[in-house]
Parts: C-alpha cells; sequence; structure tokens
C-alpha cells in the first residue's frame, strides 16, 4: 500500500505500549452495547436463538473485517479519510461516509452518558429513588402511573425522560438533561486534550473496572429466585425465530455495532501502531474478547429477568388465590403459590361456572418473561431493580452507574477519534488553530445536534437513530470497504503487506472471507433488509400512560416526516462514497482531456524547453 514517508513530515504519535493499544481497541469494542444491546436483542429474537446467527456473522462478517481495518490503518498510518484515498482516489468517499457514522453514532451515544450521569447522581440518595412510588399532586395517595407500572418503570420514563405519549408530541427540553448532557461532553473533551497520550492513560481504568462490576452482579444475580428460568430463557433457542431476515441484520449490525467497524475509530488506534505488530493476533483477541464479554454480560442480565419475571408471575397467581380464597370461603395458606395449579385444575372440574365467574388472571412465565424490560431502559430499569434488592444498594448502584459509564466513555473515545484522526491527517485546519480548539468545536456540535434527545419525545428520536444509524450505513461503508481493498487494491498486494507487518501471509480461511463470503454475506444481508424495510411500515413503542393495556408500551407506526428523516439518516452518510468517485472521475477526465490538447497544441514549446536543457547540460 506504498511506505511511510519518515522525513518531511510531523512525526505521528504512538502508544507507549502494547499492552495501552489492545486495552483502547477492547475498551472501543466493548461499550454499553454488550449491556443493554446484545442482550435487548437476544430477548426480542428468542433468547438463546440469536446467537447463532450472532456467532455465525462474528466468525465470516465481523473478524474478517476487524482484521482488514486493523492492517490498513496499521499499514498506511492514517485516519480513514487519507487510507481509502491512498488506496484508490475513487474511494475518498468511504472514509467521509465513515466519519459521518462516527460523529453521528458519537451523538446518540453520549446520550446514554447523559442518562448514566442522571442515575448517578441520585444513586447517593437513600432510599433510592426508583424504590417506591412519590405522592400523588394531593398528597392522599401513592402516583397512579407509578402504581399501574413499577417504581422503577415510573422513574425511567417520567422522572428521566419526562417522555411523551409520541413521537409527534415534542414536549420542552429537559433541563436535568441538558446539564447531564454538557457534563458528559464535557468528560469526553478533558479526555481528548492530549489526543491518545490522555486517552491511553484513561484506558487503564476504563477497559479494566466494567469487569470487576460485572462479577460481583453476576455473584448477585444467581442467588435470586428465578434466575435459573431466566437463564434456561437466554440458552434455549427458538428456531423459528431464525426464518425471520429481521434477525439475520440485528445480529450482523450488532456485529458492527458492538466490534466498532466501519466507523473510523479502529483506523486511527491502529494507525498509531508500529508497522511491523501482528495485527492478525490482535483482531482475533479483541473480537474474541468483545463477543465473550457480551455473552458475560447477558448472564447477570437474564438472570434478573428471571428474578423480575419470577417475582411478577407469583404476585399474578397471589391475586388469583385471594379470589378464590374469598370466594369459595377457603382457610388462609390452604391454597399456595406451589399447589395452585392443582387446586384449580380440581376446582375447575367441581365448580367451573363459579370459577369462570371470577374472571381469574391468566398466569403465564413465559409472558413474563417476554415482557420483563424492552429498549434502550433494559439496563437502567432491570439493574436498577437488582440494585434494590443488595444491602447497601446506594454503593451497589453507584459501582454500577460508574461501570456504564466506563463502559460508555472508552467506546466514544473510538468514536471521535473517527472524526479528529482523518481531519487532522488531512490538514482541514490550518496548522495555527491549535488541536484541542478543534476537538472543543467537534464537541460542541455534537452537543448542540444532540438536544433533540433531550426533548420530551427525545427517547424516540433516540430510538430512531440507534436503528438506523448504525445499521445500513455501516452494512454499506463494509462493503465497500473490503471491496475496496480485495478488488481495487488487490488481493496479492494486502497479502504482501500482511507478510511485511506479521511475517505470515493471510491463510486460506481469511482469503475466502475476504474474497467471497464476507461480501456476499453483507450483500445478501442488505438486500433482504431492504425488502423488509419496502414490506412493513416500520414503528415504534410508546409509553403512554392513557393506553388502555398499560403499562404495556402502545406500538404506533412512524408519521410520513419521520419516516423520510429515517432515509435521510439511511442515505445521507453514505451518499458521499458516489459524490466522491464521480467528482474524481469528471476530474480525471477534464485532465485528460487538457493533456490531449496540450499535446495537440502547435504553439507548445515543451519540447523545445526539453531540448535546450539538455544542450546546456551538455555544455556543462
Amino acid at each position: 500500500m506504498g511506505k511511510t514517508k519518515d522525513s518531511g513530515v510531523e512525526e505521528r504519535p504512538k502508544w507507549d505500549n502494547k499492552v495501552q493499544y489492545l486495552l483502547t481497541c477492547i475498551g472501543f469494542a466493548v461499550g454499553l452495547g454488550n449491556v443493554w444491546r446484545f442482550p435487548y436483542l437476544c430477548q426480542i429474537y428468542g433468547g438463546g436463538a440469536f446467537l447463532i446467527p450472532y456467532l455465525i456473522a462474528l466468525v465470516f462478517e465481523g473478524l474478517p473485517l476487524l482484521y482488514l481495518e486493523l492492517a490498513i490503518g496499521q499499514r498506511l498510518r492514517m485516519g480513514s479519510i487519507g487510507v481509502w484515498n491512498s488506496i484508490s482516489p475513487l474511494l475518498g468517499g468511504v472514509g467521509i461516509a465513515s466519519m459521518l457514522v462516527s460523529f453521528l453514532v458519537g451523538i446518540f451515544y453520549n446520550t446514554i452518558l447523559a442518562w448514566v450521569l442522571w442515575y448517578l447522581f441520585h444513586s447517593f440518595q437513600n432510599p433510592l429513588p426508583w424504590s417506591q412510588c412519590p405522592l400523588n399532586d394531593n398528597l392522599t395517595g401513592y402516583n397512579v402511573e407509578c402504581e399501574k407500572s413499577t417504581p422503577v418503570n415510573y422513574f425511567w420514563y417520567r422522572e428521566t425522560l419526562n417522555i411523551t405519549p409520541d413521537i409527534e408530541t415534542s414536549g420542552s427540553l429537559q433541563w436535568w438533561l441538558v446539564i447531564c448532557l454538557a457534563s458528559a461532553w464535557c468528560v469526553v473533551y478533558i479526555c481528548f486534550i492530549k489526543g491518545i497520550e490522555s486517552v491511553g492513560k484513561a484506558v487503564y481504568v476504563t477497559a479494566t473496572f466494567p469487569y470487576l462490576v460485572l462479577t460481583i452482579f453476576l455473584i448477585r444475580a444467581l442467588t435470586l429466585p428465578g434466575a435459573t428460568d431466566g437463564l434456561v430463557y437466554l440458552f434455549t433457542p427458538d428456531w423459528e425465530i431464525l426464518k425471520n431476515p429481521q434477525v439475520w441484520l440485528d445480529a450482523s449490525t450488532q456485529i458492527f455495532f458492538s466490534l466498532s467497524v466501519a466507523s473510523g475509530g479502529l483506523i486511527a488506534f491502529s494507525s498509531y501502531n508500529e508497522e511491523k505488530n501482528n495485527c492478525e493476533r490482535d483482531a482475533v483477541l479483541v473480537g474474541v474478547i468483545n463477543s465473550a464479554t457480551s455473552l458475560y454480560a447477558s448472564i447477570p442480565i437474564f438472570a434478573i429477568l428471571g428474578f423480575k419475571a419470577t417475582t411478577a408471575y407469583n404476585s399474578c397467581i397471589k391475586g388469583n388465590i385471594l379470589a378464590l380464597t374469598n370466594y369459595f370461603e377457603f382457610s388462609e395458606q390452604n391454597i399456595t403459590v406451589e399447589n395452585y395449579d392443582h387446586w384449580l385444575e380440581y376446582l375447575n372440574g367441581t365448580s367451573p361456572g363459579e370459577v369462570a365467574s371470577l374472571d381469574l388472571t391468566h398466569c403465564n412465565l413465559q409472558t413474563f418473561l417476554d415482557q420483563s424490560a424492552s429498549g434502550t431502559g433494559l439496563a437502567f430499569i432491570v439493574f436498577s431493580e437488582a440494585v434494590i434488592e443488595m444491602p447497601g444498594s446506594q454503593i451497589w448502584a453507584i459501582l454500577f452507574f460508574v461501570m456504564l459509564f466506563s463502559l460508555g466513555l472508552s467506546s466514544m473515545f473510538g468514536n471521535i477519534e473517527g472524526v479528529l484522526t482523518p481531519i487532522n491527517d488531512l490538514k482541514l485546519v490550518p496548522k495555527w488553530i491549535p488541536k484541542e480548539l478543534v476537538t472543543a468545536i467537534i464537541c460542541l456540535v455534537a452537543f448542540l445536534t444532540a438536544l433533540i434527545f433531550t426533548l420530551g419525545s427525545g427517547n424516540y428520536w433516540f430510538e430512531v437513530f440507534n436503528s438506523y444509524v448504525g445499521s445500513v450505513p455501516l452494512l454499506i461503508v463494509s462493503l465497500f470497504e473490503i471491496t475496496g481493498v480485495i478488488y481495487v487494491y488487490g488481493m496479492k498486494n494486502f497479502s504482501e503487506d500482511i507478510y511485511f507487518m506479521t511475517g505470515n501471509r493471510p491463510n486460506i480461511f481469511w482469503k475466502a472471507c475476504w474474497m467471497v463470503i464476507s461480501p456476499l454475506m453483507l450483500l445478501v444481508v442488505l438486500i433482504a433488509y431492504v425488502v423488509v424495510q419496502a414490506q412493513t411500515t416500520p414503528s415504534y413503542p410508546t409509553w403512554n400512560p392513557a393506553y388502555e393495556l398499560f403499562p404495556q408500551t402502545e406500538v404506533k407506526p412512524y408519521p410520513g416526516w419521520a419516516f423520510a428523516i429515517i432515509i435521510l439518516l439511511c442515505v445521507v452518510p453514505v451518499i458521499s462514497i458516489p459524490l466522491v468517485a464521480l467528482y474524481k472521475l469528471i476530474c480525471c477526465r477534464i485532465r485528460r482531456s487538457s493533456a490531449a490538447r496540450t499535446d495537440l497544441n502547435p504553439y507548445c514549446n515543451d519540447g523545445f524547453e526539453v531540448e535546450a536543457q539538455e544542450q546546456k547540460n551538455q555544455r556543462a
């Protein structure tokens, strides 16, 4: 791919050591998605069934792309735009697309850190504010919305988000979220003041501390009643769900989102490496640790899901027991949770009319497992409830939300680096402007854009960005990346570069993935997604206290204008790919036609000037 110039250019920063680089890559890959996105996808797609397409996508798409990005960044020692311009000027738009995706992901990703800060600030209260319902306005009882749902749900949807009934009702800016969002961006900026020097020091804490906290939560979660039901739900696949193309799409995009490929951050991080470094080992290590962390984090999540479902199931049965006991005038403790099914079967056989007249609630543990948590609130709702059950809940809450902040912050490092490195490498900003000011401007623009997430409808907009920015654009960018390196630059040249860096040429597995399997899978998933989206109207879950089935979420279709914004979010980040290619082709055509006209010009003195110069040289 061409050698790095050692003279005449500013010396590129380097990592202090290999551990620092690996921790930064792992910290970038292992983020909030491992805690709230991966378990959420497992939940909505039939538990263990999601693991099958996820692992297939990891082996045949995620790891090959991760290896490819680390290799080209390390060889060329540039950011995403510089790398793709070096491979081919026609591919310059791929780097711009990566930078835009990285910027857009960073905007909504840091919003989660704002929510985490809000919960962290409230974790110092005793009792925790999400452990009990507040009083109503008349101080005569508890808040009705809170009583209908749960204190944890109420604190998330009403106290934190102050959510509106749908996306069309914007609501006002929530001042507490604006302050938290500004604080989150200030922390990100402080960590980036000295570039990779300060980032490299921060990852020693942000990349390792979460594992300690996860282990503590795992031990506690496994002791809760009903934890086994949650784990069985996680590891039992629903094979029918695999027929849904959306499962395969979300598995692929989860790999990209989790490994953070196609966003430019990994290319930027590997560009600070020495050229002679085993990037194959790095790619496998980072990929395996990332996926193992997702599974590791899912165990306490699902153990707590099982606990929540069992608690709700027992409460449902106890309500039925009370109705049966009062109607048939049984003595207390005659019907228990353990013998409820036997009693119900007996009474249905002896007094079916009376039992039917009681209109008992149908209690199904599986239904409660399916409805225990949803969406971005999974980590906040499920883990917040787990914290309440623990002795010294304030300490546990502080530990947990500091862990979440660490996870998110280490991932934000990569998102911002994916924007800053291309800007610095391309010298888009004059040298007299300090890098600290450039970083401040980018963080400020991102903060102002992210204010949309602090509206009453902010969570709905968050879901829009999360669902569409992190899926289609990443698929398209990945497809162009792998096609550009293997078929434009060439597999043979790329193999020689890897041999130069690692001392070994890529084996048949990597070559098969890069040349056939990965591009084909990416293309199939992309086409399947377009077909599915064309056949269905995109919808979203809303929190509406006026809904007749509340506290269940009400599913509504997106309005037409919101659907137009969704299309823009899918198209705008990647529109630079064809536009830049078209611009370069037009420029090339103009230069060629100009050169042709010069050759045919009878008044051109180029030949005479060369000849005169040769005569001077001979005389000398």
